[in-house]
């Protein structure tokens, strides 16, 4: 049942890419279908986004495909959660400020730039939002069926459980100040959804609207959820019998969302700015100093989380033998007697050598 809802739910994903990839490739052709003012970016600017945006949700259908195949168990992990990571970074965020901008629109009255048409037909925003709501919910529903299925086991442990592996101690020192700075980060990002100019040039606080602060809301709450997520895998102790999966997915929603929706974006403007000498893509002051922190945090997280990813595993992997080649007994503080018998293929699935 499991790996037919897993199936269905890729396949979903896939479809629900297609007219977005097809709506970019007819604008990267020279057909603006649905272009209002085509003359508001330049034809290098406007092609060049088209084609890196194309290219995303072409890996996403590509890795959602690879979700649903027999292979996909097989495939490296690294090669599937990365590209995840960032899908999880740009479509939560994403969503949560679309539709929270949105609602508050219709409740408050206040004008959605959505539906203003001038720059985009407002049925253009329906297909793409549209889509990727769909994408967001069955692709990362797809996801999660896949992580439970290969590493089931690790992820229904408690906390305590964990394995001191070898660079744990390393990981706490790059970590816990990563959790510090996506607190503060998510801080700011709450201060500035709430209408708070602190450190933005005035012409940027009145071009915000209810689709920018609700963005702002959306971030900060991940960014403080990803640092709550964090503290609790590198300090387990306020709640030892909290599952592993609960804090993970903090970490991994919040984290990502500081990386791809914040230090990519500013990333992806320090780059523009290099190439256009003169240019001043990266937003002055607190904004482009915001941007680039979330880079740096989201970075330390990816590089820490695969690094700790990899020694799980492999410890996971040595866990059942002992030293004398005879079954290691049963630990009193990590029982597994609640898994059911469909999940423990997916416990032994989860100290394969693919899982590095």
């Amino acid at each position: 049942m499991e790996t037919r809802r897993l199936t269905l739910l890729g396949r979903l994903a896939v479809v629900a890419c297609v007219p977005y990839l097809a709506l970019k490739l007819l604008w990267v052709l020279g057909f603006d279908i649905g272009v209002v003012d085509n003359h508001r970016i330049g034809r290098a600017a406007w092609i060049t986004a088209n084609v890196v945006t194309f290219l995303l949700d072409a890996v996403a259908a590509v890795v959602a495909h690879t979700l649903t195949r027999p292979a996909g168990r097989r495939t490296p992990a690294w090669l599937l959660a990365f590209p995840l990571w960032m899908a999880s970074g740009l479509l939560i965020p994403l969503m949560t400020g679309l539709v929270g901008g949105s609602v508050t629109a219709l409740v408050t009255g206040a004008r959605n730039p959505l539906s203003a048409g001038d720059f985009l037909a407002p049925w253009v925003f329906g297909v793409v939002y549209g889509g990727f709501a769909v994408e967001a919910v069955t692709l990362l529903g797809a996801f999660a069926l896949y992580a439970h299925q290969r590493w089931g086991g690790l992820l229904r442990r408690p906390l305590r459980a964990l394995p001191d592996t070898g660079t744990r101690a390393v990981q706490r020192i790059f970590l816990l100040p990563a959790a510090v700075l996506l607190a503060a980060l998510g801080t700011v990002h709450i201060l500035w959804g709430a209408g708070s100019p602190l450190g933005v040039a005035a012409p940027d606080v009145a071009a915000r609207t209810v689709i920018s602060s609700a963005s702002d809301w959306a971030a900060g709450l991940l960014s403080l959820a990803g640092a709550a997520g964090l503290l609790l895998l590198v300090l387990p102790g306020p709640l030892p019998r909290l599952r592993v999966r609960t804090p993970l997915v903090l970490a991994w929603s919040g984290s990502a969302a500081a990386f791809a929706c914040g230090g990519c974006l500013w990333l992806g403007q320090a780059v523009a700015d290099g190439l256009s000498p003169g240019a001043s893509a990266v937003p002055e002051g607190l904004p482009g100093l915001v941007g680039a922190l979330e880079l740096c945090a989201g970075l330390t997280v990816l590089c820490a989380g695969a690094f700790a990813l990899c020694e799980l595993t492999a410890a996971t992997r040595s866990a059942p033998a002992a030293a004398d080649g005879h079954p290691a007994p049963a630990t009193a503080h990590a029982p597994e007697s609640d898994a059911t018998p469909a999940s423990r293929p997916a416990a032994r699935e989860c100290a394969t050598a693919d899982d590095r």
